[in-house]
């Protein structure tokens, strides 16, 4: 049986949908190169515990990351966030420089004086 009756509204209420952008995997490491425009090269060392032999191994891999600015230097501590695809190697995007490198601040230094 259908009843209907008139001036009833129906409200639907969605659950809050969590933006894409903050379940996106994050990872920490250091720059290694700056040589190309807008792009940098993270090395992002992995640290595991080995299956057998129960011994911390360490294992390093690159990931080019997105820099719009050019902010970011070679020895800087950066945080990268997965992106959609921006090129044939980068997928990842410049989220925050966590620490500058001490050894830029000597570079911008020695120009001035």
């Amino acid at each position: 049986m259908t009843a209907t009756t008139e001036n009833t509204q129906v409200e639907t209420t969605a659950a809050p949908v969590v933006a894409a952008a903050g379940r996106r995997n994050e990872k920490v490491g250091n720059v290694v190169s700056t040589k190309m425009q807008k792009t940098i090269v993270v090395e992002v060392e992995m640290r595991k515990a080995h299956p057998k032999y129960k011994r911390i191994v360490k294992s390093n891999k690159k990931f080019y990351a997105h820099d719009e600015q050019n902010s970011a230097r070679v020895g800087d501590v950066v945080r990268i966030r997965e992106s959609r695809p921006l090129s044939k190697l980068k997928r990842w995007a410049l989220e925050e420089i966590v620490r500058r490198s001490s050894l830029n601040q000597i570079e911008d230094a020695a120009p001035t004086a």
